[in-house]
């Protein structure tokens, strides 16, 4: 198992390529979830490195959540959560069928309302202005994973509507009616408010802590969409790697 690094990589600190290492072959399933990794002595022998090198990549691991250590026990591959891109706009039904799980989706609300003074700005319309709205829990194997609130020009999807978002998802529904050109992604944390809560199955708990994703999209320089998604913090990440910008 010893580190053989291409050029570029040889550059990085020895810690790191053995870090980089052991996190992908966490992420390639080598260990699942829950399996004990080798000894800090064992790596040491199969890397070729210091036991200070190996401890302080176990160290950082840790930290970052993707292995988890028990004193005097040993070092485990972390319990994987779905992680969802959220540089490209996808739909999240694919995402979880292709994991090998069952999605399902309860719509909440479909309507038509008006809109704010700062989503008329966004929308480049006057204020109180007609638009839609639609608002779509998401589940995965009858566990809710994403609370999803939409608002939508008319000039961008006129018939929205008329959609059946019982049986297609919005985001299959909007990619269809034209690609997005340029998106705009912010992300945090936040404890959502209680209707919230209880609609993703997180009970009573004040410090229910859960990512939040909030996305604008446009089309052909047409303000398109303004969402926000919401997911329990101990069922879901978020993450992308990109060598380019986004395309839709």
């Amino acid at each position: 198992m010893a580190v053989t690094p291409d050029p570029p990589a040889r550059r990085l600190p020895l810690y790191e390529r053995v870090k980089r290492d052991i996190a992908a072959r966490v992420a390639a399933g080598d260990w699942n979830s829950g399996a004990r990794l080798p000894s800090e002595h064992e790596l040491t022998a199969s890397f070729g490195v210091s036991r200070m090198t190996v401890h302080r990549a176990l160290r950082e691991l840790s930290a970052e959540g993707i292995v988890s250590r028990i004193q005097g026990v040993g070092t485990f591959a972390a319990e994987r959560r779905p992680r969802q891109e959220f540089l490209r706009i996808h739909d999240i039904a694919e995402d979880i069928t292709a994991r090998g799980h069952r999605h399902r989706m309860q719509l909440l609300a479909q309507d038509a309302v008006r809109a704010t003074p700062a989503q008329a700005l966004g929308f480049q319309l006057r204020p109180g202005a007609r638009i839609f709205h639609s608002t779509v829990l998401h589940f995965e194997d009858d566990l809710p994973v994403q609370w999803e609130d939409r608002f939508i020009s008319p000039r961008f999807a006129p018939d929205y509507l008329q959609a059946d978002l019982e049986r297609e998802t919005t985001a299959r529904y909007l990619m269809r009616l034209g690609p997005a050109t340029e998106i705009e992604h912010t992300a945090f944390a936040v404890t959502p408010p209680a209707a919230v809560r209880a609609l993703l199955a997180l009970g009573e708990a004040e410090d229910a802590a859960c990512l939040v994703l909030l996305r604008r999209t446009w089309s052909n320089g047409i303000p398109a969409t303004q969402s926000e998604f919401i997911y329990p913090g101990t069922r879901y990440s978020l993450g992308s790697r990109s060598n380019h910008p986004p395309v839709s």
